[in-house]
């Protein structure tokens, strides 16, 4: 396999396309367990029947771990949402329909997106008293088996050239509460500093889904937590930030 085509680079990872095929290269130091279960939840999502790259192999290039799969020619929702802002709801519209339809899914090997949470919040930098309120919140939370995608964002999509949507990245896939994988979408907007498309996102998912707003914005400090052990100083300080919101406009 050729690696002389970089398509995209990501913390700990390059991507690279060699004709129809997409190779995932992880840096030396990057969880060799982490890879594993990454190329399983996508075979295993496979396996839902959505349409999304299938894995083809994964091994070593070079001494370090690499996932190959197929490459989707195309282009990310985000681009077209760029380079197209007169059609900008419709492509939203359309992100809204995909998610509903990867949570019309159910995959029950997955990790439970629950005990995902419960143990990323005990690794936040919270103290032992809001720690135990966020867990007593999770516990009381209605349990799902939905398939959660876990980073569903426009880049993440890809419109292929004949106008097929597959989706990408199934490092964060688990089953659970489909209202905890829209907060995280939410959150995922406003941390890339549009609000706007943020609430209307919001808007659109409890409409199509039939969701009230009031049980998604119930995740969001829940879902905050969670998500503040990974990323940069601003990201934690702005996801932390949510942590103390109980009541919503």
């Amino acid at each position: 396999m050729k690696l002389d085509k970089v398509i995209a680079v990501r913390n700990s990872k390059t991507v690279y396309r060699d004709g129809d095929k997409c190779i995932k290269v992880f840096d030396a130091d990057f969880s060799k367990a982490d890879i594993l279960n990454e190329a399983l939840n996508q075979a295993r999502v496979e396996e839902t029947g959505l349409k999304i790259p299938k894995v083809l192999e994964v091994g070593k290039i070079n001494g370090k771990w690499a996932i190959v799969s197929e490459f989707i020619a195309g282009k990310t929702l985000s681009q077209l949402m760029e380079e197209n802002p007169d059609d900008a709801d419709a492509y939203l519209e359309k992100f809204v329909d995909l998610q509903i339809e990867v949570q019309s899914k159910t995959c029950p090997l997955l990790n439970k997106l629950k005990d995902k949470m419960n143990r990323k919040i005990g690794m936040a930098d919270l103290d032992a008293t809001t720690r135990y309120d966020l867990r007593t919140r999770l516990e009381a939370m209605p349990k799902h088996n939905k398939l959660c995608h876990g980073d569903f964002n426009p880049s993440n999509i890809i419109i292929a050239e004949d106008g097929t949507p597959y989706i990408l990245d199934w490092s964060h896939a688990t089953q659970g509460n489909a209202s905890a994988d829209a907060a995280r979408t939410y959150l995922l907007f406003c941390l890339s500093g549009d609000e706007a498309t943020a609430k209307k996102y919001l808007e659109l998912f409890c409409k199509k889904s039939n969701t009230a707003r009031q049980y998604v914005q119930k995740w969001m400090p829940i879902v905050a937590a969670s998500q503040s052990v990974k990323g940069n100083a601003k990201e934690r300080e702005f996801l932390l930030s949510w942590v103390d919101v109980v009541d919503y406009e």
